[in-house]
C-alpha cells in the first residue's frame, strides 16, 4: 500500500526551528520528486521546496530560501525539511507529496503530485 506520512510539526516561538519528516511506504522516495507544500486558512496551497529524483536537485520558494533546507535519506526512505528562523507567517499545515513528472526551476510547484500525506501542523507564535 502506497502511503506518505508527515511528522515533526508543532508549536515553536519565532526564530525557532523544526524538522519535518516525510516517510514513505510502498514505493521508493528516491525514484520520485518529493515536494513540500503548505496551506494556511484562507490561503492557497503554496509550494515550499522540493528535491528532484535522480540528481537530487533542490528548489525553494522565495519565502523560505535561506531558512529551510530539504534533504533525502534514501536508506530511511524519508525526506526531511529543516526549518530555521521560523516566522509567524510560516504557520500552516505542511504536506509532502510525490510526483514522477520531471520538474525544473519554474515547474516544480505546479506539476501534478500523485501521492499526498495527511499533513502536519506547524504553528509559529510567541
Amino acid at each position: 500500500q502506497v502511503q506518505v506520512v508527515e511528522s515533526g510539526g508543532g508549536l515553536v516561538h519565532p526564530g525557532g526551528s523544526l524538522r519535518l519528516s516525510c516517510a514513505a511506504s510502498g514505493f521508493r522516495l528516491e525514484s520520485y520528486t518529493i515536494g513540500w507544500f503548505r496551506q494556511s486558512p484562507g490561503k492557497e496551497r503554496e509550494g515550499v521546496s522540493c528535491v528532484r529524483s535522480r540528481d537530487g536537485s533542490t528548489y525553494y520558494s522565495d519565502s523560505v530560501k535561506g531558512r529551510f533546507t530539504i534533504s533525502r535519506d534514501n536508506a530511511k526512505n524519508t525526506v526531511y525539511l529543516q526549518m530555521n528562523s521560523l516566522k509567524p507567517e510560516d504557520t500552516a499545515v505542511y504536506y509532502c507529496a510525490a510526483t514522477s513528472t520531471y520538474v525544473g526551476t519554474n515547474s516544480w510547484a505546479h506539476v501534478g503530485y500523485i501521492y499526498w500525506g495527511q499533513g502536519t501542523q506547524v504553528t509559529v507564535s510567541s
